[in-house]
């Protein structure tokens, strides 16, 4: 580690240390507890949300240990609630280069990431408009899968849909069609909004038609529509088929979305959607990839 790098890392350690400091522990969904000596959340509280151990963790704040992976930079980012600018800061500090917007260590608005917290008793996540899964909570993990583990063209589900036949196991067979019409006009839209210097949404669209004639066909056939709400039937692998609403809020560029999943009225699915916090994620598979 040359003096430069020395100087980032102690720099890095000292930043990480300033913005838990300046966290309340009821902002990221913790209890303050009456014990509590030291302004903002602890080392451990950090840790635990960011998916890191403890002694990791602390070797940062020190200044030391090895060099934090994008994956870790992106999650430490969420849990210390940085901005934009604090994120991008945090990745430069550890050298490693800023990711481009709408990848799957996209930065998370804090408020859209806020309200995901407060969103305890159904399943919810944050996508892009790529239909990259960003930070999903505890029961929409349940519902649908630890969607977050993918990395590079595979981080969308749009591009899994039409190249993995494993992906829409998530949905009965009778509704993938429908489901491939709502993808590919929606991918049309968000390509459209998108200004012409990015080059993320029209990469994956020319991957895909080459290699999917499905896709082709129906990118031919130039619909367009937003997703805003959808019913939906979801295929989980212990309780089998649970019908729901699934609602869309948009940050301000249309680049993020927040998904709630609500259960249909006139269906069985509330007491489906209960189940979630007794069966968890132990019995759902995760992502290889």
């Amino acid at each position: 580690m040359d003096a430069m790098s020395a100087a980032k890392y102690t720099e890095l350690g000292t930043f990480l240390r300033s913005r838990r400091e300046r966290i309340r522990p009821a902002d990221v969904g913790l209890p303050a507890g009456p014990r509590r000596r030291v302004p903002g959340l602890r080392r451990e509280e950090v840790a635990h949300l960011a998916g890191a151990s403890v002694d990791y963790y602390n070797e940062l704040e020190r200044g030391a240990g090895s060099q934090p992976s994008e994956q870790m930079i992106a999650a430490l980012a969420r849990a210390l609630r940085l901005s934009a600018d604090e994120r991008d800061y945090l990745y430069r500090l550890a050298d490693r280069p800023v990711p481009v917007h709408g990848g799957a260590a996209s930065h998370v608005h804090p408020g859209m990431l806020d309200l995901l917290g407060r969103l305890t008793s159904t399943p919810a996540q944050v996508i892009t408009d790529l239909h990259v899964t960003l930070v999903q909570n505890p029961l929409a993990v349940a519902l649908l899968g630890d969607q977050s583990g993918f990395r590079g063209p595979r981080a969308s589900f749009v591009h899994r849909w039409f190249t993995e036949p494993a992906a829409r196991e998530l949905y009965p067979e009778a509704d993938h069609e429908r489901q491939s019409r709502s993808f590919v006009a929606d991918l049309r839209a968000a390509a459209a909004r998108r200004d012409a210097k990015d080059t993320e949404a029209g990469s994956m669209i020319r991957t895909l038609l080459d290699v999917s004639p499905e896709f082709a066909a129906l990118w031919a056939a130039h619909d367009v529509a937003v997703r805003r709400d959808d019913r939906k039937r979801l295929i989980h692998p212990v309780l089998g088929p649970v019908e729901v609403n699934c609602l869309h809020l948009f940050s301000e560029d249309g680049r993020q979305r927040l998904l709630w999943f609500a259960p249909a009225v006139g269906t069985d699915s509330a007491g489906l959607l209960d189940l979630l916090t007794v069966v968890g994620t132990q019995e759902v598979v995760e992502p290889s990839g």
